[in-house]
């Protein structure tokens, strides 16, 4: 295989057009599945799309399955990955090692044959689907026969033996959430998990609890009943508010009476829809942080949205990487055991 540019760590020597950007943010990148040697050759057995990514996807399809599989090959052909030209987002894939570049091979600690989850994501992955096998509309989770390719600076996760590879899948797609969540939440402080029933939102709840104490106060948000349970019965939750955060008023209201007016020190944005920017900034007091995980996020309407309102907040992107957020995560399964049966019962 012959590319026009020398081979990158980065994965540029890709880019089909436009030509000067990275893989990430070019509209077309070469998947062709002969690998250079600094370059990782995967045999995928199964994708985990961002959620922002498959929601758009199922309204687009109308909830039909068959429409959902034809959108997300037409992406994969159009693009060289699955890159959502709506969203802007991507997913994660596991897989099985097929082969490592020369340049590598003493490099890293893989082999041929070895399992692993890449935590980069689908969006400058060169992917290449031969067969959807199953979609699983419930868990953001699609099996296929297919191949991809991880750069030479390309992250990833040897998927571990005690943990089923569906469970491992959906944790280590969101793993950067709860790691982020460990930083920001001190002891005492009060937090609001917007999305808080949700996978990622599910694990932050969980991760805040922990950091900020029994002198501090989780409260989670959803617009639904069954999340608002299953936040109540987990027990991990101080306060749950069945509210609709695209109702930025209502959701404010609804924190200052849980507060008594006080505010959050810190905002936790899991959601996978728009227009929930205002809802977090009004829940938050002065000098507070954001910390927006969802890739629905608008950051324009964030920025502006605060300054429109007089909020002096710290808005912080949600980086889906932390070191040693892999392992961070899947060291909640083994440690709660209430959080590893409820991702037993949805993904595996």
């Amino acid at each position: 295989m012959t590319f026009t540019t020398p081979s990158s760590p980065y994965g540029i020597h890709r880019v089909v057009e436009p030509l000067g950007v990275l893989p990430q943010g070019a509209w077309k990148i070469d998947n062709t599945m002969e690998i250079t040697d600094n370059e990782i050759l995967i045999d995928v057995s199964a994708l985990n799309i961002d959620a922002a990514s498959f929601t758009q996807i199922k309204q687009e399809a109308n909830g039909d399955v068959a429409k959902v599989a034809e959108i997300v090959k037409g992406i994969v052909e159009k693009r060289g990955k699955h890159h959502n030209p709506v969203t802007g987002s991507g997913g994660m894939l596991i897989g099985t090692i097929l082969e490592i570049g020369s340049a590598l091979a003493d490099k890293i600690d893989l082999k041929v044959g070895d399992k692993i989850a890449t935590l980069v994501s689908l969006s400058l992955t060169p992917l290449r689907i031969d067969e959807i096998v199953k979609i699983h509309m419930q868990k953001d989770q699609i099996e296929i026969k297919g191949k991809a390719i991880l750069f030479e600076t390309g992250l990833y996760a040897k998927l571990p033996d005690d943990i089923d590879e569906k469970m491992a899948l959906a944790i280590l797609d969101v793993a950067g959430a709860p790691a982020q969540t460990a930083r920001l939440v001190k002891e005492g402080d009060t937090v609001v998990v917007i999305g808080g029933g949700g996978k990622s939102g599910t694990l932050c709840v969980y991760e805040a609890k922990k950091r900020a104490g029994k002198n501090g106060c989780v409260i989670g948000v959803s617009p639904f009943e069954k999340d608002c349970q299953r936040m109540q019965e987990l027990g991990w939750a101080d306060h749950t508010l069945q509210v609709d955060a695209t109702n930025a008023l209502a959701l404010m209201e609804a924190v200052a009476k849980v507060t008594n007016g006080a505010m959050a020190d810190l905002v936790i944005n899991c959601v996978n829809i728009q227009n929930t920017e205002m809802g977090s900034i009004l829940s938050t007091k002065q000098h507070g942080k954001i910390y927006f995980f969802s890739m629905a996020t608008s950051f324009t309407a964030a920025a502006l949205g605060a300054e429109g309102v007089g909020k002096d907040v710290e808005m912080i992107v949600g980086n889906g990487y932390a070191t040693g957020h892999a392992e961070h995560s899947l060291a909640l399964l083994r440690e709660s055991e209430k959080l590893r049966q409820l991702f037993t019962e949805l993904y595996v």
